[in-house]
């Protein structure tokens, strides 16, 4: 198996193969990218179309979203959840701002001193934005040179990510175009050496995969051993006054959804009761939530009177769309237009 050959086919089938994606754009436009980069982590393509537009809409530059209130850029990233990205995005603006004069650094290693950047970000701007011979490995990558070399060990072990990074460092080292053959590695790894439903009959190194002729990709890689998700039971109370406004309060500035805003809420590890909840409180509608660590389920109530406490608020729709809020409240509110 040859890396120079390898690179050669991945780099001729990627300019035919791309996704057409408003960041891929030429020249490519490093705040684009960066924005860009921090949205898709952990999060589908398609929910990043969505939002991506709107959101470079309302901050153009990064001195834009460098001057931006918290909660304004929270509620540009609503729907996209893992807030602490939108946070981390935000906090990267303000440093490139004041310690880079807005421009946004080609360096890996000034890239790594940026809050919210890594290993894999650094390499993806260095390489795909600045041309750089940098690597990078993601989900995707991983999965792709694992099969590549049919290898079956846990993605999660050191000694794989090593081995991964090597292998990966050594390829943009041969490319021609280094930010097209990491681009294209993780495309490969997106649309067609999937985990599931594998295309390695359009893929363009099907040849050189050692998984392939060992008959072993839908093996390789061997899973992920599944974290266990503990419980979290929210009783959330709909209050909507005459003028069609909901009432809403902003959550504490630490742990999960922090200074997002929600219909008045109470949490606990065991399901509250309606008595706990409030008098007059009627349950509605219940559903189950899921995060990365948690297992949230909700009781709905809805409430026709209640004593407004410090901090609480009624906020029509379109003062609610200006604020960061989560996908379970937006689930909690469609449920208060059914009634």
């Amino acid at each position: 198996m040859s890396d120079t050959e390898i690179c050669q086919l991945l780099e001729g089938w990627f300019g035919g193969a791309m996704r057409p994606l408003p960041w891929r754009i030429e020249p490519r436009e490093p705040y684009w990218s960066l924005v860009s980069e921090f949205m898709l982590q952990q999060t589908q393509v398609s929910r990043v179309l969505e939002r991506f537009g709107p959101f470079v809409e309302r901050f153009p530059s990064v001195e834009e979203l460098a001057g931006a209130s918290e909660e304004e850029v929270l509620g540009a990233w609503s729907g996209l959840g893992y807030y602490r990205r939108a946070r981390m995005l935000h906090a990267c603006a303000k440093a490139i701002v004041e310690n880079h004069g807005g421009v946004i650094p080609r360096d890996v290693g000034e890239l790594m001193s940026l809050p919210g950047i890594g290993r894999y970000t650094a390499g993806a701007m260095a390489s795909m934005v600045f041309g750089l011979r940098e690597p990078l490995v993601d989900g995707n990558v991983m999965r792709v040179l694992q099969r590549l070399g049919n290898n079956a060990d846990q993605q999660t072990d050191p000694k794989t990510i090593k081995w991964a990074w090597e292998w990966a460092a050594g390829l943009v080292g041969v490319a021609d175009e280094p930010g097209v053959l990491n681009e294209a590695l993780m495309e490969l790894g997106a649309t067609i050496c999937t985990p599931k439903r594998i295309g390695c009959d359009r893929c363009p190194v099907a040849g050189f995969c050692e998984s392939f002729k060992a008959g072993t990709t839908e093996s390789v890689p061997p899973p992920k051993p599944r974290a266990k998700r503990k419980a979290l039971y929210c009783a959330s109370v709909l209050c909507v006054d005459g003028e069609g406004r909901v009432l809403f309060e902003q959550r504490a500035a630490d742990g999960m959804w922090g200074n997002m805003w929600q219909v008045p809420t109470v949490e606990e590890e065991s399901r509250p009761t309606a008595a706990e909840v409030g008098q007059g409180a009627e349950l509605i509608e219940s559903f189950v939530h899921q995060t990365t660590h948690r297992i949230v389920r909700f009781d709905v109530y809805r409430c026709d009177s209640w004593e407004i406490q410090e901090g609480q608020r009624f906020l029509s729709r379109a003062e609610i769309e200006s604020r960061g809020v989560s996908n379970a409240q937006r689930r909690i509110l469609k449920i208060g237009d059914t009634l």
